[in-house]
């Protein structure tokens, strides 16, 4: 019998009130498994990504350097859509926003999940998260 949501360490790591790594679960963990999918370096055609054993991750870092115009906003909600999909199944995305400013985008994702395995997304509440990615290092 499932009785609880799923708890697991969130990232960025850092310690709790009781010296172990914090954990979390719900809404907090999912936006912990966003960042930690949109914060790794993924493979691209021209590198093999942070983790080369696997493809885990996004291609957002590949818009570094690019021209800040509108087709690179329209990347990044691609490329957001596509991780998510890919490793965060749970995970549906309503909206991915994303404002260009001053060498920075701030990519902010409106989704709900499924609170419960067998159950669906239909119906849940909103979240969002926040992911900032700097153009020009």
């Amino acid at each position: 019998m499932y009785s609880e949501s799923p708890r697991s360490i969130l990232s960025p790591l850092r310690r709790d009130k009781k010296r172990d790594f914090a954990n979390g679960s719900g809404a907090e963990l999912i936006k912990s498994k966003i960042i930690q999918v949109l914060a790794t370096e993924g493979q691209t055609p021209n590198s093999s990504g942070e983790l080369p054993w696997t493809d885990f991750g996004s291609t957002v870092h590949a818009l570094r350097h690019q021209r800040n115009d509108d087709i690179l906003s329209e990347m990044a909600r691609v490329y957001v859509r596509d991780a998510l999909k890919k490793w965060v199944p749970e995970v549906e995305v309503v909206e991915v926003d994303v404002k260009r400013e001053d060498g920075v985008f701030a990519v902010t994702i409106r989704f709900q999940y499924a609170q419960r395995p067998s159950s669906a997304t239909h119906g849940s509440e909103f979240h969002s998260v926040r992911f900032l990615e700097a153009l020009n290092d």
